[in-house]
């Protein structure tokens, strides 16, 4: 078979069934499932069971280990030619199979990263965390819409290899914090060919509330940092863009009490953005609500990753 689908799983029976329901509706249908279960108290198993007959699907529950030596053991097992590694919150198009097929053949892809979006039925929530990750007011895009393809570093919800990049390579080095990253980067620096597949996205069915959501994006910064334990320089501008973010928010506090001109320049500048914001989710996403939301997420996205990249990189700058 062409492709296998790997699938790590920990607590998340109901997610998972969503994901599975997507994977029936594929009309691409030359693929098999292998859904790893990492530890979880709350088995997938009873949701496996209602699959069977609808999917070449295998189970595998295994101790806790972190995504990513999951992923590792899932590839193991898998038969096919093309491994595409899904996180369990997704949701796939009907024709997000082929469409990847048809982008690895022509292109003749080793390896590939696909973005994530927004469903229409998501709530105004998730498409406002959709916006703060995705949009160029917050990420640059970097997430899913570049002019060069091959600079794309491929993210785990939505990503996948050749078996030949798997056994060359040997899979993600890191349970978490940032191994998709790593690997990514192993593969392009191996001479291998990864490129972003646009048209090949997921919906993402973030469940986050805000604070979460906070929480998350500052692992994000984090993370970043951790990558360099393996490449030195995996920290670009475009990084610390937000922690500059950051700095500017804390600036406009000093410069409003000792220079109020630089603050009222300062605050020109803070509601130009706020405003292309609040245009361009509104815009996207046909809604003011969602619009008003993107701000409050936009914001937090921004200072949460500024605060963990920086946090991390003081840590690491002290401690070696």
């Amino acid at each position: 078979m062409f492709f296998s689908v790997v699938i790590p799983v920990y607590n998340r029976p109901e997610e998972l069934a969503d994901l599975l329901t997507s994977l029936v509706h594929q009309t691409e249908q030359d693929f098999e499932v292998i859904v790893m279960d990492d530890g979880s108290s709350i088995t997938s198993k009873r949701v496996i069971d209602q699959y069977k007959n609808k999917l070449h699907i295998h189970y595998h529950f295994g101790e806790n280990q972190g995504q990513g030596f999951a992923r590792n053991d899932g590839m193991r097992l898998a038969k096919g030619d093309f491994f595409i590694i899904l996180d369990s919150d997704v949701l796939l198009p009907n024709n997000y199979l082929k469409l990847l097929k048809e982008a690895i053949l022509d292109r003749k892809l080793d390896a590939f990263g696909g973005p994530d979006a927004a469903d229409s039925d998501f709530n105004p929530l998730q498409k406002a965390m959709d916006f703060a990750m995705t949009s160029f007011w917050t990420t640059g895009g970097i997430r899913g819409k570049l002019k060069d393809p091959s600079k794309y570093q491929a993210r785990g919800f939505n990503m996948g290899v050749s078996r030949i990049v798997f056994e060359s390579t040997q899979g993600f080095l890191d349970p978490n914090q940032g191994e998709d990253i790593e690997w990514s980067i192993r593969i392009k620096n191996a001479g291998f060919r990864l490129e972003l597949v646009e048209e090949a996205f997921v919906f993402h069915k973030r469940k986050n509330t805000l604070a979460s959501f906070a929480k998350q994006a500052f692992s994000f910064g984090r993370n970043r940092v951790n990558v360099t334990r393996f490449h030195p320089n995996a920290i670009k501008l475009v990084h610390w863009l937000p922690s500059l973010f950051l700095f500017f928010l804390i600036s406009m506090v000093f410069t409003g009490i000792f220079q109020f001109p630089v603050f009222y320049g300062q605050l020109m500048l803070l509601l130009g953005w706020a405003m292309a914001v609040l245009i361009s989710a509104s815009k996207r996403y046909k809604s003011f609500l969602v619009g008003g939301l993107s701000l409050i997420t936009s914001f937090t996205q921004l200072c949460s990753y500024g605060t963990g990249l920086i946090v991390e990189w003081l840590k690491k700058a002290i401690k070696g």
